[in-house]
Parts: structure tokens; sequence; C-alpha cells
């Protein structure tokens, strides 16, 4: 998983490059995930913590003299969808770093061209004149060249920049324009602040990862995290799993669990991969008690066994004892690996298997990792003195798993200096 060939932000400022790689008056275009969650009803930004983990690598290039270009998705859109704009995103990072958040209405064209020519920029040794001035470019998604990776539209944001930096590590396993075909493009290129603290972070687990290695995996579907437990039965000394995935296991040992989420195309699958752990003498955890309730609308829970969930009730938490039970499990993990709540955490009935890993996992002296996604979610849900607790909270799930699981990310290869 070598990266040493990839060269960092503060690499390209100190100019090791053929042509030197200083980044004064340079227009530096800077990959950010700035998908932030929206407020359905109002469009309000409900999370901002991307917005704050990408600050570092812009203030870096702001200070270092850069004309600095910020280019982000966010949502889903087919075509123009003015719900989506970034506006608000610029408001709030505007509001994060004191800067002049300049936003033209298209990311590429002669728009953003002409902001990014009057940015004003930092004079030598970091005085500014006036105050910080950066570019955001409006949401890469409503040109439909981003999703489809197409070479024009990669050249079109190639000609607004000078140097690449890629700080997105959330949309660094997507083969999309501004992640894949565009760094290509453009000779001097790196990884910013964020991506290079993941990318140490998760090294660590998958080249030499101290043990006992436990990972704490929840979710919905085990077909989700096929690929991530194979590759974990071969690293670690155990797995617990929790959440819906946990029901389909159960299921596969001949629980009854009633009206719970069961991938019934599944179970032939959950039974062979105990078998695995079992041969590889990895201890595979399931819970032993789960709290139920009548749907996923329910307003409170019943903590019951696993082998007595009662007729009409599904299983949305785990329960105290199995709690008890990953505890024990976790107690001398030297290395923690975790991705997925443990249940319907966003509901305050069934969030209390999850709050209560969370803090577990927070106490424990081991190098502890959150593999993005909604387990990241739900440590910022628990609180920042809960999140300051663990060494890693990764802002990418799926980028994160995919590394986990040994695959190539293509936001990665595209970094790397093998020459144009």
């Amino acid at each position: 998983m070598g990266f040493g060939d990839i060269v960092t932000v503060r690499q390209l400022q100190q100019g090791p490059l053929e042509e030197g790689g200083w980044l004064a008056n340079k227009r530096v275009f800077i990959r950010v995930d700035f998908n932030v969650p929206l407020d359905k009803k109002t469009g309000a930004i409900t999370d901002d913590s991307r917005i704050a983990a990408a600050v570092p690598t812009i203030r870096f290039a702001v200070e270092a003299g850069a004309r600095v270009i910020l280019a982000s998705h966010l949502g889903r859109p087919k075509g123009r969808d003015e719900r989506l704009s970034l506006e608000p995103v610029g408001a709030r990072l505007a509001e994060l770093t004191g800067y002049e958040v300049h936003l033209p209405e298209d990311c590429i064209g002669d728009a953003p061209k002409k902001v990014i020519h009057d940015l004003r920029v930092a004079a030598p040794g970091g005085q500014l004149r006036g105050g910080p001035q950066v570019c955001l470019l409006e949401n890469l998604r409503f040109h439909e060249g981003e999703e489809k990776n197409a070479p024009e539209f990669a050249r079109a944001l190639a000609e607004l920049c000078d140097v690449y930096v890629d700080d997105a590590f959330g949309a660094m396993h997507r083969a999309h324009a501004s992640v894949d075909a565009l760094p290509r493009l453009i000779k001097d290129r790196g990884m910013g602040m964020l991506v290079e603290q993941e990318l140490t972070a998760l090294a660590r687990l998958v080249e030499s990862p101290a043990r006992p290695f436990v990972a704490v995996l929840g979710g919905a579907k085990v077909s989700d995290k096929i690929e991530v437990i194979e590759a974990l039965l071969s690293r670690c000394t155990a797995v617990c799993i929790g959440g819906a995935m946990a029901n389909t296991f159960l299921a596969a040992q001949g629980k009854a669990m009633q009206k719970s989420l069961v991938e019934e195309d599944k179970l032939a699958l959950a039974r062979t991969l105990l078998s695995r752990a079992a041969a590889a003498g990895v201890a595979l955890v399931l819970p032993v008690d789960v709290v139920v309730g009548e749907s996923l609308h329910a307003s409170s829970g019943t903590e019951v066994s696993v082998n007595a969930v009662p007729e009409g009730t599904m299983a949305l938490d785990i329960g105290k004892a199995t709690v008890e039970r990953f505890a024990a499990v976790l107690r001398d993990a030297k290395t923690v690996f975790w991705n997925g709540p443990m249940g319907l955490f966003e509901s305050a009935p069934f969030a209390g298997g999850t709050r209560a890993i969370a803090a577990i996992l927070g106490a424990l002296p081991g190098f502890t990792v959150v593999g993005g996604g909604d387990s990241a979610a739900a440590v910022n849900q628990a609180g920042p003195e809960v999140a300051a607790r663990f060494d890693h909270v990764s802002t990418g799930g799926g980028a994160s798993l995919e590394l986990i699981e040994g695959k190539r990310l293509p936001g990665i290869e595209a970094l790397r200096q093998r020459g144009l």
C-alpha cells in the first residue's frame, strides 16, 4: 500500500519537482469533499465536519500565496439543481476561515477564470493585501462529465489551474473527472493534509497492525461488507458484528429473527464466513441480546435474548449483554477498526448500543480508527469529547473500506508521480 511516490502539498510548496513547485501566485486546484448533509426542509447544513477537515490544507495554500480554487460535488443532481448549489457551503467556509469565498455560476468556462484571475493573493512573507480570498467552484456534478470521467470535462477544469491537490479522501474511490482524469493532466500534483493523515492512519491497519487486532462492524447489510469481512479475517484476532447485518448471521445460525431485516439470499454466505472464521482461529462475535421494536418508527424498545425475539418485532439495536460481550473482546486490543453503527442510532430508543460502543472504544489505550460513514456520524453525535479520544475518525466510509480490502483507489493512483 506504499504511498512514498505521492507528493504532499508541503513538498509542492518546497519545490521538489523538476521545474520547481512553489505555490506563490500559482493557480492551485484543491479537490475537497464538501458533500455535506443538508436538512431536507430548509437546505441548511446539518454537519460541517467535512468542511472543517479541509481547512488546514486550504489555509496552507492561501498563506503560501496561491490562487486557491476549491472544487467539490454535493448530492446527486441530475443536471443543474439550485437546491444542490454550493452557496451554503461557501457561506459556512467563510465563517470557519474568515476568508472571502467567491462562487462563480459554473465550475468551468469564463466565469471561474475571471474569478480566479481577480483573487487577492498573499504577498512575499505571507502578508495578505486585503482579506484572503478563495474561489469555490459550483457543484461539479451539475455536469455529467464529472461522473462519467469525461476527458473533455477534465480538460476544461485543467484550464483553470497550474497545480492539483486532492484533499477529498471521501471521493478517492470514485473514478470521476476531478479525481481521476484531471490530476493526470497536471504535472505538479499531490495530496492534501487530510488525505495524508487518512492514508497514514489506514496504512497502520493494513501493513502492520499491532495485535490483538479487533474489528467492530455494523450497518444494514452483509452484502455491503462481504469483501471487508473476508479481508479482516486474514488480519484480525476477532470481529464483532452488530447492527442489522448481525441479523443475517443470527438467522444463519437458526435464530428466529421475526420482522428483522435479514438478507435471505446471503444466509449461505453468512454460514461460510462463520466457518472461515473458525478455521482461521478468528473469533466472530455476534449479539446475544437485541433491542426490538414493532417498526423503524417505534417510540420505545424492549431488550430480549436473540433466542426469544417476539413475533411482530424487529431487532433495532444491540442489548446491554452484547455490549458487555464486545467490551470483553475489545479490552486487550492494541488495534481497533470500527465501521458501521450497532443499530438505528438516528432514533433515540435504539441509539444506546452505538453510543456505548463509541464510549468503550474511545477509552481504549490501543490505536483506534473509525472508518467513516455512519460510524463517524455516530461518533460526532456522541460529542467532541468522545470523538477526540479516537486516534483517527475517517472522512470517507467507502474509501476507507476499499483500502482495507486492498483495492486500488483511482484518486490515489492518479496522484502517483509516473510522469505525463
